[in-house]
């Protein structure tokens, strides 16, 4: 039996070793009759191949190495664009240095040399008045400067028409000592220049160095590189923009986060400026259409039954004359609007007096409007401003005629003008009508925009933004305070000239002398 197991033969079942980490020991099995073939269990876990995780291993090396490369290449190209970049100032720099200097040391010798000329001149002048009591006549005297070639010496000679010697003086030592003054004030111009070299250099640097920091940032960005997949998210969100969508752009990318708010800020600007020019046309197209309705009804009308009365008649043609003078105003003021956007409305600057143009203006209204008492009050002190008188009449009618609308029959409207805390001049219109809400006073000077209350009055919506146009041209601003019910204010504030200035300073000192010395 025993003969019999050794002589039996040893089976080995591969498929007991597939998937499994043991490794098969062909010596285990010698002396046997079991073959083992390695070449069955290719593809398994249970082979380990060197050579191969060597071959991976070296291929994840050069690609860490070849990345580590690339990342210096691009900062060598940081720091080479650094360094050109600080060389450019530098040069800069210097050649601005260098032009400050020639320019200073092109003043000073100038200066220096004219010092010379008046300095002989008004010693000369000196000499003749002592010798002669007094400045010859040029017209009967001559001048004249010769060197002593012997002695070396330069002789200053006046003569009279006759040729007789009036004044001559040997002024070789007073000529060399003026010039050796003016060399030492040279010499100490130049020497101040030389202590002054490190902190002039340093105070261009300081002013160019906002430019550089610019010019630094530009040649980051131009170093950027950006994959064809982030151009092509660039196109596709530019291509799905909507003027009408408020919702801003997003890219999802941590590196186009500064063209994002590029473009967010120009969408919003070109969405403001849509919604503008929409609102225009609309407030335009109606109000145009209201008064085009009119004629059109009362033209029907007088078609049908105006031509036989003559009642009709006068209404229609009351209505229509009505409707076309409001249509000509409102065509008027938006072409005013359209020719000041254009830059074709000059304004003539010159100077204009205050007092004198309020009083102008409460002359009119009072003849004009004769539904409400008018009151002015002028500037104690004189008060001009730089401005075009026609346009600045122009904004304080508008003003006033806003004030008759909206202020009841009997009501008084005040005038004034003056000089505000500030240093300012301003113009006042005041009414007691009806006000306004600090919501309407916000949109007050836009294009049509008439508030629900003011609706059943009679306007365009646009005068306050002629009068707003008007006075930013001016360089000033507006001032308003009302209250609903109680009334309303509106200051135009504008730059004082400095003859009123002075005038009023001159005018308040002389106001305290006078009370200090009835005190005493």
């Amino acid at each position: 039996m025993e003969k019999l197991k050794k002589e039996k033969k040893t089976e080995v079942n591969p498929e007991r070793y597939q998937g499994q980490n043991a490794k098969i020991k062909p010596e285990r099995y010698q002396g046997q009759n079991a073959e083992i073939k390695p070449e069955r269990y290719k593809g398994q876990k249970a082979e380990i191949n060197p050579e191969r995780n060597t071959v991976q291993t070296r291929e994840k090396t050069k690609e860490t190495q070849n990345a580590q490369k690339e990342a210096g290449k691009i900062a060598l190209r940081g720091n080479r664009g650094s360094l050109d970049q600080s060389r450019r100032m530098s040069s800069i720099t210097r050649k601005l240095h260098f032009g400050l200097i020639r320019r200073k040391l092109g003043i000073w010798i100038f200066s220096d040399l004219l010092l010379l000329l008046f300095t002989a001149a008004a010693f000369l002048l000196g000499l003749e008045y002592s010798r002669l009591s007094g400045i010859a006549d040029l017209r009967l005297t001559s001048r004249s400067l010769s060197i002593d070639k012997v002695q070396r010496h330069l002789w200053y000679t006046v003569k009279d028409s006759s040729g007789k010697i009036l004044v001559q003086k040997d002024i070789t030592q007073i000529l060399i000592i003026v010039c050796a003054i003016v060399g030492v004030i040279l010499a100490f111009q130049l020497i101040s220049l030389l202590f002054s070299y490190y902190g002039e250099n340093r105070r261009i640097r300081k002013t160019l160095n906002p430019i550089n920091e610019i010019a630094m940032r530009a040649d980051e960005l131009s170093r950027l590189s950006f994959s064809e997949d982030k151009y092509q998210v660039l196109e596709e969100a530019i291509e799905h923009i909507s003027p009408g969508e408020a919702q801003p752009l997003s890219f999802q990318d941590s590196d186009l986060v500064g063209v994002e708010a590029a473009i967010n800020n120009l969408l919003i600007r070109m969405r403001d400026t849509y919604r503008q020019q929409a609102r225009f046309v609309n407030d335009a197209s109606h109000e145009l259409r209201t008064p085009i309705a009119v004629i059109q009804g009362y033209a029907n009308m007088l078609s049908r039954w105006g031509k036989d009365d003559e009642k009709i008649l006068d209404e229609s043609i009351c209505a229509i004359q009505n409707e076309a003078e409001h249509m000509n105003h409102l065509v008027e003021q938006l072409l005013f609007l359209a020719r000041g956007d254009s830059g074709k409305t000059s304004v003539r600057l010159e100077t204009v007096e205050l007092s004198d143009l309020m009083e102008e203006v409460y002359e009119e209204s009072f003849m004009i409007d004769e539904a409400h008492p008018y009151r002015c009050r002028k500037a104690d002190a004189p008060l001009a401003v730089q401005a075009d008188a026609a346009l600045l009449k122009q904004a304080v009618r508008i003003l006033i005629d806003n004030a008759a609308k909206y202020t009841k029959p009997g009501d008084e409207i005040i005038l004034g003008c003056g000089r505000s805390n500030a240093g300012e001049a301003y113009i006042q219109v005041q009414d007691t009508g009806i006000g306004m809400e600090e919501s309407d006073v916000q949109h007050m000077f836009e294009r049509f925009y008439r508030s629900d209350e003011v609706r059943s009055y009679q306007g365009t919506g646009l005068g306050l933004s002629i009068a707003k146009w008007i006075v930013d041209k001016h360089g000033g601003h507006f001032e308003i305070l009302s209250r609903t019910v109680l009334g309303t204010r509106i200051r135009i504030l504008l730059p004082c000239t400095e003859s009123s200035s002075s005038a009023q300073q001159s005018s308040a000192h002389s106001q305290t002398v006078s009370q200090r010395s009835a005190h005493s």
